[in-house]
């Protein structure tokens, strides 16, 4: 494996090309996933411009509006790693609502929130149609390993000491789920695409055997 220093706007050109490369009568599910001392949510909001000037209409969703209620995600606990681990993410929801109408033979009618875990109860989001050719941009931590149907992956990876260092005290009880994530899932593998983030004004793109990337490098 070796690291390919990029700017941040040549990063999100290249992902943006990679993406839009997709044949332009298929939807194009991408998965932006990182922990959130990463912030994928950043990195999946700056590729909503690129690929819309390129003709692909996108939505954005975030995992985090499809976690399950707490009486299901919180009953071990609200500080329980393996909890956060196997139990928060409704990885049915999200496939039903999310994933499985952009299939091919589709429906295209997708729901980008469901679960408002603030307050605990259903979103009333109505159902947007994506266009054929669309891009849905899901946004999240833990995505990977999920048997969850992404046709691109990115994995906005940091290393153990700026994963801790940018995790805030209330919520470091994550960080032994975040271990045990590079160690079952190894998503550095797993990914299409991994960016290198710990420096965030010095990323790069590791680049491993043929994995699909930006550059084709």
């Amino acid at each position: 494996m070796r690291a390919r220093p990029i700017s941040r706007d040549v990063l999100i050109e290249e992902l943006a090309q990679l993406i839009s490369a997709r044949p332009g009568e298929e939807w194009v599910r991408v998965a932006v996933d990182g922990a959130p001392a990463a912030r994928p949510q950043t990195l999946a909001d700056d590729l909503v411009a690129p690929l819309r000037s390129r003709g692909r209409p996108v939505l954005r969703v975030s995992a985090g509006d499809f976690l399950r209620p707490a009486s299901l995600r919180l009953e071990h606990g609200r500080t329980d790693p393996d909890a956060f681990y196997e139990d928060w993410l409704d990885v049915k929801g999200l496939r039903r609502e999310v994933l499985e109408p952009l299939e091919a033979g589709g429906s295209g009618r997708v729901l980008r929130a469901l679960w408002d875990s603030r307050v605990d109860r259903a979103y009333r989001e109505p159902y947007q149609e994506l266009p054929q050719g669309g891009v849905v941009l899901v946004d999240g931590t833990l995505l990977l390993g999920r048997g969850l149907a992404f046709d691109v992956s990115v994995h906005v990876w940091l290393s153990a000491g700026a994963l801790e260092r940018g995790t805030p005290e209330e919520e470091r009880w994550r960080l032994p789920a975040y271990e045990r994530y590079e160690h079952e899932v190894r998503p550095q593998q797993a990914a299409d695409v991994v960016v290198r983030a710990d420096h965030p004004d010095r990323l790069a793109v590791l680049v491993l055997g043929d994995r699909a990337r930006p550059g084709g490098s």
